[in-house]
């Protein structure tokens, strides 16, 4: 017999969630290199204070937000926005993430479904996000949710060889 799956409330990020972001993060930039702009050796090296501090940071404004997955116990999925420097309709969405064994879940719509719903309460009708050129699985997975491919292509901005493709949705 199986176990139904944990219930899963997605909100935005809190100070005292910085731990458990943290062990996030790891996990994230372990599973999934190319798509975070740090390495897993940066992040581990970064104070836990510094972590706590952009986690407070982040967990409250119209500038940048982020929200998690979060049933309760470790975190199972991330995902945050902030506002386009370039363009003040806009919303960058940027390290969506969830963990394995919940993909496929709707955890990465709820995820999204957050970031937007913050996004137009601050005024911003539009979400941007980039994938790396190559990633099907996640261009599918954004498609599904309404994204499209706007043709633009941008270097990668760790790793020069790669290219970055821009998908845009309204919020």
């Amino acid at each position: 017999m199986t176990s139904a799956p944990t219930p899963t409330t997605v909100r935005r990020i809190r100070p005292e969630d910085a731990a458990r972001m943290r062990a996030l993060r790891l996990e994230m930039l372990a599973d999934a290199p190319l798509a975070f702009l740090e390495t897993v050796a940066e992040a581990a090296a970064r104070p836990h204070a510094d972590f706590a501090a952009r986690v407070a940071a982040v967990s409250r404004g119209d500038h940048t937000a982020q929200f998690v997955a979060d049933p309760g116990g470790r975190l199972v999925g991330h995902a945050g926005g902030t506002v386009a420097p370039d363009e003040p309709g806009l919303t960058l969405v940027y390290a969506v993430y969830v963990t394995p064994a919940r993909r496929g879940s709707g955890l990465l719509a709820a995820l999204v479904d957050e970031v937007a719903a913050w996004s137009r309460a601050c005024g911003r009708p539009e979400l941007m996000m980039e994938v790396v050129v190559g990633n099907d699985r996640a261009c599918r997975a954004y498609r599904k949710l309404g994204f499209t491919d706007t043709g633009v292509r941008v270097r990668h901005p760790r790793i020069p060889a790669l290219r970055e493709l821009q998908m845009r949705r309204p919020a």
